[in-house]
């Protein structure tokens, strides 16, 4: 064992049984080069990995500090186990009417569906499309037509080799954002009246999607912690003739839950003897608190079937719309599915991303982005467990940023909204994630925003809230 290895172990050990607890400040690295008789290089090296494992932080000019994790007093939700029918979807007017609330700067954002602008080196970006924009190729606007950049695409394929998983650059198809990747994948491989399988609760612009192509839905009862049900799927596989699967398999929006490793592959196995293709949104893997980039379910398709789809949009660069999607078998089909809807992502961002990640400061930027949004949930669930009523429940996620929130039987989600509204807070009310207009006593909620006493005190009020529909 290297003697960094070591010392990770030592301090790993000392944290795990609290000798060093939460918010306690680490022994200084010149401490421990005298007192362990290693080099600055072994300390730092130690503390680079433990601060990527999210189990320390570092603080401007004060040192390194034992990372806080609130795991929240209230229990974990229920699976939900929705009837396992298909059916038409009508959510969209609710979701819009939802989320046009969410948009004034002055209402606490906990509904939102987007981490602050604030967490973003927006200038750094700036200046880099300025600098590409300066230098652009006047050909580039007819070279970056679909499949897009092709430095952009070797860069983004590299990133899968470095996540575990290989992708060649021919395989990426650049699109506006990844909800465009996500709509281009579902349009290719289904037609109206198909069925598609959804996790429950699910994403609800995979519901809006499914609504604006006249498809039908099958929820899949999904688990706080470990994702998809595979079992609940097989069976409906056989119940039902489905089309396409459009799963988060990785920090799932609403509830966060990651799916191990093993249960990505018993996924792509089931599908791939099936012959059904899966959509894989997969636009929170760089958003790990803890530990590792988790490995998509691409990681393990052999047959192309897996059409993966991310962006920069929640991890680097909000409003640039540079997504892609990796769609194996169906690659051709969505590029040209892409040149005859919108043509091109737009090329003087595709060239700003390329020389913004040129300059080397992402993997920099990622760190404080993960460390801020630890503190964030460190803080939004801590305000949980001392404002919300008993018998709520509560995930704790391990990345993303959304919390979801199990309310008493009694309380209904959207009066609440409404009565959050009136006090200039935003919370996402359960039935947007349900084709079924189901989860009517579940919430949302995000913590993408840098905590404040103004957040502390819409935590106050919205607990107050809740406390007044249970009783």
């Amino acid at each position: 064992m290297k003697l960094y290895e070591q010392l990770i172990d030592e301090l790993t050990h000392l944290i795990e049984s609290e000798v060093l607890r939460p918010g306690d400040r680490m022994p200084s690295v010149r401490k421990l080069v005298r007192t362990r008789s290693v080099s600055p290089g072994t300390v730092l090296h130690a503390y680079g990995v433990l601060e990527d494992q999210g189990v320390i932080e570092a603080r401007a000019r004060s040192g390194y500090f034992v990372a806080n994790r609130t795991r929240a007093l209230f229990p974990l939700p229920e699976t939900h186990r929705p009837e396992s029918l298909s059916a038409p979807v009508d959510i969209s007017e609710l979701v819009f009417r939802i989320l046009a609330t969410a948009k004034d700067r002055n209402v606490i954002p906990f509904g939102s569906a987007f981490p602050s602008p604030l967490l973003f080196p927006l200038r750094e970006l700036s200046q880099a499309l300025a600098k590409a924009t300066r230098k652009l190729d006047p050909w580039q606007t007819v070279e970056d037509l679909p499949p897009g950049n092709r430095e952009l695409r070797r860069l983004i394929s590299l990133r899968y080799l470095e996540s575990g998983c290989t992708v060649n650059q021919e395989g990426i198809v650049i699109t506006s954002g990844a909800l465009e990747a996500l709509n281009l994948c579902l349009q290719v491989v289904a037609r109206p009246g198909d069925i598609v399988a959804v996790e429950s609760p699910a994403f609800y612009g995979a519901l809006q999607a499914i609504e604006a192509l006249s498809l039908r839905a099958v929820e899949i009862p999904t688990d706080p912690r470990y994702g998809v049900d595979i079992d609940a799927l097989e069976q409906a596989l056989k119940r039902h003739p489905i089309r396409v699967c459009w799963f988060m398999t990785t920090f799932q929006n609403p509830l966060g839950s990651l799916m191990p490793e093993k249960n990505k592959r018993a996924l792509v196995d089931l599908l791939t003897r099936h012959d059904v293709p899966l959509i894989e949104d997969d636009v929170y893997a760089e958003l790990y608190l803890r530990g590792e980039r988790p490995r998509p379910a691409k990681a393990f398709d052999t047959e192309g079937l897996v059409m993966h789809c991310s962006s920069f949009s929640k991890c680097l660069a909000p409003g640039y719309r540079v997504g892609w999607a990796a769609p194996g078998r169906y690659t051709r089909q969505i590029e040209q599915r892409k040149l005859v809807t919108t043509l091109s992502a737009p090329v003087p961002a595709q060239a700003g991303m390329v020389e913004y990640l040129h300059q080397g400061g992402y993997e920099r930027h990622l760190r404080r982005l993960r460390q801020a949004l630890a503190r964030q949930q460190h803080e939004l669930l801590t305000a949980i467990n001392k404002h919300f009523p008993p018998g709520c429940r509560v995930t704790s996620p391990d990345g993303g940023y959304f919390l979801w929130v199990e309310l008493p039987a009694d309380v209904d989600a959207v009066k609440t909204h409404q009565r959050a509204m009136e006090k200039g807070i935003s919370v996402s009310p359960g039935p947007m994630f349900s084709a079924h207009r189901g989860f009517r006593n579940y919430l949302r909620l995000n913590y993408g925003h840098p905590w404040s006493e103004r957040s502390e005190a819409a935590m106050r009020t919205l607990g107050k809230i809740v406390s007044r529909e249970h009783s």
